[in-house]
C-alpha cells in the first residue's frame, strides 16, 4: 500500500474519531437552560409526596446538585467524575461531617460523625461487631421491622435480650415499663417506625451505651443527643437520597470487644481515614450536605420542629375529627413523621385513591404489614401539602 493512501486512512479515522468524542452539547447552555426551566418544571411536575423514603428533598437541593452533576463549582467537571480526593470534595465531606456535630450540638463532646455506604442495614451488623464483646451480651428494643433486623443479626455475636416487645400487638405501640440489663454491652433502640407509624417520646436513662437507629426522624426534633453514644440513619428520609449512612459515635465507646472486625466493618479504620477509608458515594453525601445547609438557614433542628409539629398536629387532628377515618397508632405513640391511617369502611377506597390521586398526591398506600395509609412527613414536606391531603379528606366525607 502505496504511503499516500496509508495517509488518507489515518487522515479519515482521525477525522471519524474526532467526531465521535466531540461534546454534542453546550455545557453553559444546558446549565442555563436548567436554571430558567427549574420554576415551570416545577409548577408543572411537582406532586405532594408522602413517600416513605426515598422522600421529598427541599426543592433548592434538587436544584443545586443538578448543577454539580453538570458542571461541580465550575471546575468544567461533573460532581461525578471528580476525585473523591480533590480538595473540593474534600471540602464536601469535611463540611458535611462537622455540620453534623453543629446540628445535633456534638461539637467537642468526643463524637465522630462518619458517611458510610450500605445503609441502615449494615449497621445491624457493624453495631454488634464494634460493642458486643467476645462472649458479651446486648439489650434491644424490638418496637418494628427494623429493630427486628437488627436483633436478628445481633443474634449472630453473643446473647442477645429483647428487653421489651410490641410484636403481638402489630408494633402499634411503643413498650414501656422494661428493664435494662446493667451487664449487657449496649442498648439498642429505634426511635421512629416508618411502616408502623410509632415514634419514642423519651428514652431510657441507663448506665450502659445507648445506640439508637434514627433513620426517620434524624434532625427533625430536639433531643439531648448526647445522651446517645452510636447514632445512625440511612440519608434518604429527612438527609439526601439513599446511597450513604449516617454514623454518630462517641469515640471513647470502641476499641472495647476483644474481637477481630474487618477492615470495612470497623468505625475506628473509618474515623482514622475520615470517612474515606474507600472511595466514598460523592453524591449521596454532596447532596446531604445541602439538605444539611438547608436545615441550618432554616434555623436548626428548633426551627423544623415547630414546622413538623404543625404538620401532624394537622393531620391527626383531621383523622381523629373524620368519622371516615381512624389511626393505626396508639394516639401517645404516634409518629409525628410517617402518621398510618385507615378508612372505617374500605368500601370507599376506590373513591378516595381517586380523590387524592386527582389532588397531586404521591406515595400515600401504607406498607402491606399495615393496610390502609401512610402519610411521610418529613422535614422538606411543606404545611401546604399536609392542607392538601385533609381538604380531600374533609372532601371525602362530605360526598360520602
Amino acid at each position: 500500500m502505496s504511503t499516500s493512501k496509508i495517509s488518507q486512512i489515518i487522515g479519515a479515522e482521525k477525522e471519524k474519531s474526532e467526531h465521535i468524542h466531540k461534546p454534542h452539547f453546550n455545557l453553559e447552555a444546558l446549565v442555563n437552560s436548567g436554571k430558567n426551566t427549574t420554576t415551570t418544571q416545577q409548577q408543572t411536575m411537582k406532586k405532594h409526596n408522602y413517600s416513605a423514603g426515598p422522600c421529598i428533598l427541599p426543592q433548592e437541593v434538587f436544584e443545586k446538585s443538578a448543577q454539580a452533576i453538570l458542571d461541580f463549582n465550575n471546575s468544567g467537571l461533573s460532581l461525578l467524575e471528580i476525585s473523591h480526593r480533590s480538595k473540593d470534595f474534600v471540602a464536601v465531606m469535611e463540611e458535611a461531617r462537622a455540620l453534623v456535630l453543629e446540628l445535633l450540638g456534638l461539637e467537642g463532646k468526643g463524637y465522630q460523625a462518619l458517611f458510610l455506604a450500605g445503609g441502615a442495614s449494615l449497621e445491624f451488623l457493624m453495631v454488634p461487631y464494634n460493642l458486643m464483646k467476645e462472649n458479651g451480651k446486648a439489650a434491644y428494643l424490638d418496637t418494628g421491622t427494623w429493630a427486628s433486623g437488627a436483633i436478628k443479626e445481633a443474634k449472630y455475636f453473643g446473647e442477645t435480650v429483647v428487653v421489651a416487645s410490641s410484636k403481638e400487638q402489630n408494633y402499634n405501640h411503643i413498650p414501656t415499663n422494661y428493664t435494662i440489663p446493667s451487664d449487657a454491652n449496649y442498648f439498642h433502640c429505634t426511635s421512629n417506625n416508618t411502616i408502623f407509624g410509632t415514634q419514642m417520646k423519651s428514652f431510657p436513662d441507663t448506665n450502659i451505651p445507648v445506640v439508637c437507629d434514627m433513620s426517620s426522624d434524624i434532625f427533625s426534633r430536639v433531643l439531648d443527643f448526647s445522651k446517645f453514644d452510636l447514632i445512625y440513619a440511612g440519608a434518604q428520609k429527612n438527609m439526601g437520597p439513599a446511597g450513604t449512612t449516617l454514623v454518630v459515635v462517641k469515640e471513647e465507646i470502641l476499641s472495647k470487644t476483644g474481637r477481630y472486625i474487618p477492615s470495612m466493618l470497623d468505625y475506628e479504620k473509618h474515623i482514622k481515614a475520615e470517612s474515606m477509608y474507600n472511595t466514598p458515594p460523592v453524591f449521596p453525601i454532596y447532596a446531604s450536605l445541602l439538605t444539611l445547609q438547608w436545615l441550618k438557614n432554616l434555623g436548626g433542628i428548633r426551627a423544623i420542629e415547630k414546622i413538623n409539629n404543625a404538620k401532624a398536629n394537622l393531620l391527626y387532628s383531621e383523622i381523629d375529627r373524620n368519622p371516615l377515618f381512624k389511626g393505626a397508632a396508639n394516639v401517645e405513640d404516634r409518629s409525628n413523621m410517617n402518621a398510618t391511617f385507615l378508612l372505617n369502611d374500605e368500601s370507599h377506597t376506590e373513591l378516595f385513591d381517586k380523590m387524592w390521586k386527582e389532588a397531586g398526591i404521591s406515595g400515600l398506600p401504607g406498607h402491606r404489614s399495615v393496610g390502609g395509609y401512610r402519610a411521610s412527613m418529613y422535614n422538606a414536606l411543606p404545611l401546604e401539602s399536609v392542607q392538601v391531603l385533609v381538604n380531600v379528606m374533609k372532601e371525602l366525607e362530605n360526598k360520602i
